[in-house]
C-alpha cells in the first residue's frame, strides 16, 4: 500500500503541451486531497503490489488570470496509473480540460509520513 502522508507533487505536460505544475497532495487511505495557489484537487486511487490507478478532479479555487491557461474555468477531471515505493509514486495519465485531451507525467515525493 501507499504511505499515508505529506507528498510534494510535480506534474509534466506531455506531447508538446506548455505547462506543468507542483504542489502538495494529501495520500491518506485510498484517497488524495491537494492543490497549490490557484487549483484544487480530490480523488481516490487503488494500489497493491507496486502498482496504483486512480482518478483525480481538479478546480479552480482562486482565479488564476492567465497563469494557467490549460486548466482555468475548467472542471478537470484526470485518469492516471504508474508504480509507488515507499518513498513516492509516479504516474502517467490523461486529463480531460473541457474539450482538450492532455497526457501528463507526475511524481510524488514523501515529505512527512502519517
Amino acid at each position: 500500500m501507499i504511505r499515508n502522508g505529506l507528498y510534494h507533487i510535480t506534474v509534466e505536460m506531455l506531447d508538446g503541451v506548455k505547462g506543468g505544475n507542483q504542489g502538495v497532495m494529501v495520500v491518506r487511505d485510498e484517497t488524495l486531497r491537494g492543490g497549490d495557489s490557484f487549483f484544487y484537487a480530490y480523488g481516490s486511487y487503488t494500489a497493491a503490489d507496486g502498482k496504483w490507478k486512480g482518478e483525480v478532479t481538479n478546480l479552480e479555487h482562486t482565479p488564476s488570470f492567465g497563469e494557467r491557461p490549460i486548466w482555468e474555468r475548467k472542471v478537470v477531471t484526470i485518469g492516471f496509473t504508474g508504480t509507488y515505493s515507499d518513498e513516492g509514486a509516479e504516474s502517467d495519465g490523461i486529463a480531460l480540460a473541457g474539450k482538450q485531451s492532455i497526457r501528463f507525467r507526475s511524481r510524488l515525493r514523501l515529505l512527512v509520513p502519517d
